[in-house]
């Protein structure tokens, strides 16, 4: 899925949000339009239309501003065929999710002769980030708004995330995690990510804190299999006699990095292969 898509599917999963943020004021009635429009075919694949009350909004979501036809004109071109099928009053906003390149004029007018058209456009960077991190349904957005410190920021986020429901919270992070990777390097989204969500898991702490109250080497290490027993059923299912004896065989340290790596296990197979990666240490020792 493209980074402009992602945006159409969460304005239209979300649409009375998205229509609230960008015009300012609160939305209740917001109905999604089909993207289909007469005549001639025309790409629709970025945009989002909505019916509000005796309004249609037009959002289009782009990651850059080169396109052809160009944007002015295609933006014309929607809203002579929005206005055709609906014979209601436009509101055409564009979000542009990165900066362009420096010098780059971002034009907000079609103009040929006496024919003028104009639409809104709004640069994400420059967006005041704090509706998007008090916002579940605009979070995913929230890496892209305007910081000074940009990891911070992502710290912000991730702190958001894991605050978030457990039925909401897999597949906004999955969303946030790909919009971020438009500005973010890979490797610093998979880490923050990682760590915040050991954090904010709650066995997690129960077993820091009893084995803090313990302390013992023998006691944090039955805790620790407790807690990759339980995440790894999670991940991959009910667990075979032969893995259950092969954990048991696992020291503190070990069963520290299986807590790490187990978060992007998908089956078993994986397990597995971890597994393969101890012995050939064994073995090169």
């Amino acid at each position: 899925m493209s980074f402009d898509n992602l945006c159409k599917l969460l304005s239209e999963k979300h649409p009375a949000t998205f229509a609230s943020w960008v015009l300012g004021t609160p939305q209740t009635s917001v109905k999604v339009l089909k993207t289909e429009l007469s005549i001639e075919p025309i790409r629709a694949d970025y945009v989002t239309f909505l019916q509000l009350q005796g309004r249609i909004l037009h959002l289009e979501f782009q990651t850059k501003l080169e396109s052809t036809p160009p944007l002015p004109l295609r933006m014309l071109d929607y809203w002579v065929r929005l206005y055709r099928l609906y014979r209601l009053p436009i509101t055409q906003v564009v979000v542009l999710l990165l900066p362009p390149a420096p010098g780059t004029v971002i034009e907000t007018v079609f103009c040929v002769e006496t024919t003028r058209h104009e639409y809104r456009v709004i640069r994400l960077w420059e967006e005041n980030p704090e509706p998007f991190l008090n916002d579940p349904a605009l979070l995913p957005l929230a890496p892209l708004a305007a910081t000074t410190q940009p990891q911070a920021l992502l710290q912000q986020v991730v702190v958001k995330v894991n605050q978030l429901e457990p039925r909401q919270r897999p597949e906004i992070s999955a969303y946030t995690q790909i919009l971020a990777g438009l500005k973010y390097n890979q490797d610093l989204i998979r880490q923050l990510f990682r760590e915040g969500m050991m954090r904010e898991s709650v066995i997690y702490q129960e077993i820091l804190a009893e084995g803090e109250q313990r302390g013992r080497e023998e006691g944090r290490k039955a805790e620790g299999q407790l807690l990759i027993l339980r995440q790894l059923t999670r991940r991959v299912g009910e667990l075979p006699q032969e893995v259950l004896d092969r954990i048991e065989t696992l020291s503190l340290e070990q069963l520290e990095n299986l807590g790490e790596a187990l978060l992007d296990f998908q089956a078993i197979a994986d397990l597995e292969t971890w597994f393969g990666t101890l012995d050939v240490g064994v073995k090169m020792t």
